[in-house]
Formats: C-alpha cells, structure tokens, sequence
C-alpha cells in the first residue's frame, strides 16, 4: 500500500528539533546548524542548494522534510513605481505584497500580509470583504520579505530598508507566527534586519497589544484608527465594540510604558464622516498620554463600499490643526491606486 504521509516543512522546526532529528538520525550536530543558515540566512528554497551536505544526506532531508516556498503568480506595475505582488501558498491560496519605492528618500518598503483573508470586515477595506481562510506561517511571511527584496535589487538597485506588516489579514491574530517571522528576519542567524525598521499595524486587540509589550519587542507599532470616537468606529469596525478607544489607549499606553517603541496612528480620510475639525480634537485628545505620529492617508474606494475620498483642502486643515498643537503628522497620498495596491485595496482581484 503506497503511503500518503504529507511531509512536514523543515521550516516549521526549531534550530532545536532540526538539531535533535540530525541527531537521531546519526548525524553530526553541526549539520543541523548549517541546515539552519541555509534556511533562514540564504534563503534557498531546495535542499539540493545545501552544497555544503553531502548528496546522501541531501537525499535524506528530501526524504523527511519539504520546504514550502510561496511561488510568484502575478506581478503588476503602477505607474507611480509601486509593485504589488501575487503569491501562490503550497495550498493553492493565494496573498499578495506591495512594494512601495521612493527612491529619492532611498527608502524601499515592503508591505507583507500575516493571513490569507481577513476576520475583522472593516467597511472600508477589500481585504475584509473576504473570509479568513488561515494564518500565514512564520516561513510564508520571511519569504515576502525576501522576493520583494530581490525585486527591489533589481527593479531599483536597492535592498528593502523597511517592512511594514498591513496586509492582508489581523497581525496580531497571528500573534505567534508574526513574532516567529519577525525574529528569522531580524536574527542574525537569518537576514539581520533591524526592529527598528518593521512596524506592526493592528486594528486594534487590546491584549494582544499588552502581549507585545510584556514580550519585550523591539519593532514600531500602528494603530489602524480611522475614527476618534467610538460611535464612528463602531460603524467601520466592529472590533472597536469589543476594543473601545479607552481600552485601546490603555494598552497602548502600557506598551509605551514597557517598550519605549514609537506609536503611529493610521488615519484614512473619508469625506464628511471623520474629515472635520471636530475629528481632528478627538483624535487630539487621543495623542495626550504617549507621542504618537499620526499618518493621514487619502482614501482608495473599494467595490461596494459606500465612502469617498476626503477632499485635499479638508486634509490639509485637519494636518494643520494637529501640528498646531505640536502633534506630529504625516499626509501619505495613495500610492499603486491604478493596480489595486494602495491601502485597503489587497483582495487577490484578477
């Protein structure tokens, strides 16, 4: 009878379990830290690339393990230089990345998605129109880190300077493969990237967030906050019902407390719901107890959704009031809108 045994992907495995399987296999425990570098510091994505292994032993982690590499689908181009990328899993689901260039600031971001779909149904967002099929695995997130980078190198001549995890999917309903992922592209024992340049955008799971500061992390957090009260929030996010702003600060605050990592509020403008001045001393009131940098972000419309862009002069006065109470502000102006790569736009469309 023909065994139907699913390979399990070496990635999954600890430098530990990796390092205890060599030796029940009587192999030398040093094999098990070069299997590691290959793994997570030179990227490879064949067993048949660990040249420094013999060929018997190559065979053998054939034989045992498998490494499920996500496969480019789909590349699409914005006229503006923004690349959102198409992943197929080793499951057949699909996630997409975007690659975010300003190559006058020599900075390259990477926007990486932590689940295939979303729970959360946002009303603004794409991504939350579809179901939340599962989490990505700490291996399928490194590896966006890594293609996109490639990208980069060759599309501009330039490395990924930061990482941005607002993709598709709840980061921090990934809590776990998340930090897994964070600490193979931060080690160095894998791509030695600095914490500080990944930022972790939640849309707000007050727990999680005094999680992530009990776990001591070193990387930068975002609240996707789109409205300063809670009657607005409600509205266009259900999560808030359960995770009102008072309970969010809360926890925020604590995280400032017990990491000193910096804050941002993402703060997408829609017309005549979350523009007016009004707004802008709410979300005021929200910045008093930690520093916070705000980015206001001009909103991309989505299929079905019943919200428009707010108008540039209305921007503009809300950025001013903040700053005028020394509040610091960012306007982003959408980027990759023609592609469907901008925030809140990732929805595997064809």
């Amino acid at each position: 009878m023909t065994s139907t045994a699913v390979k399990l992907d070496i990635r999954l495995l600890s430098k530990a379990e990796i390092t205890e399987w060599f030796l029940e296999m009587g192999e030398k425990k040093f094999r098990a830290k070069q299997v590691y570098e290959w793994l997570w510091e030179k990227s490879v994505t064949s067993f048949q690339e660990m040249t420094n292994l013999s060929k018997a032993l190559r065979e053998k982690l054939e034989a045992h393990f498998v490494i499920n590499v996500i496969t480019e689908n789909k590349v699409q181009r914005s006229n503006d230089g923004t690349i959102k990328s198409r992943f197929q899993l080793h499951d057949g689901h699909f996630i997409e990345s975007v690659l975010i260039p300003v190559p006058s600031d020599k900075r390259f971001t990477v926007c990486v998605s932590s689940q295939v779909g979303c729970s959360l149904s946002c009303k603004f967002c794409a991504t939350g129109k579809m179901k939340r099929v599962r989490n990505l695995d700490a291996g399928e997130i490194y590896d966006q880190v890594v293609k996109v980078n490639q990208q980069a190198l060759d599309t501009f001549g330039h490395p990924l300077t930061n990482i941005v995890y607002m993709g598709m999917g709840e980061p921090l309903l990934a809590y776990k493969n998340v930090l897994k992922s964070i600490d193979h592209i931060t080690s160095t024992e894998g791509l030695n990237m600095s914490p500080k340049r990944i930022t972790v955008s939640t849309a707000g799971i007050a727990k999680m967030i005094k999680k992530l500061a009990d776990d001591e992390v070193r990387f930068n957090l975002a609240l996707s906050l789109h409205a300063a009260d809670d009657l607005k929030r409600n509205e266009i996010m259900p999560i808030n019902e359960q995770n009102n702003l008072g309970i969010l600060m809360d926890a925020l605050k604590y995280f400032h407390q017990n990491t000193k990592n910096r804050i941002s509020f993402e703060y997408i403008a829609f017309q005549n719901f979350n523009d007016s001045l009004e707004d802008a001393a709410n979300l005021a009131d929200l910045c008093r107890d930690f520093p916070v940098r705000i980015n206001i972000i001009e909103y991309n419309p989505i299929d079905g959704a019943i919200f428009q862009k707010a108008a540039a002069h209305r921007i503009d006065e809300f950025a001013k009031y903040l700053i005028d109470r020394d509040i610091m502000v960012t306007v982003r102006r959408s980027r990759g809108k023609d592609i469907d790569a901008a925030c809140g736009q990732l929805a595997n469309k064809d």
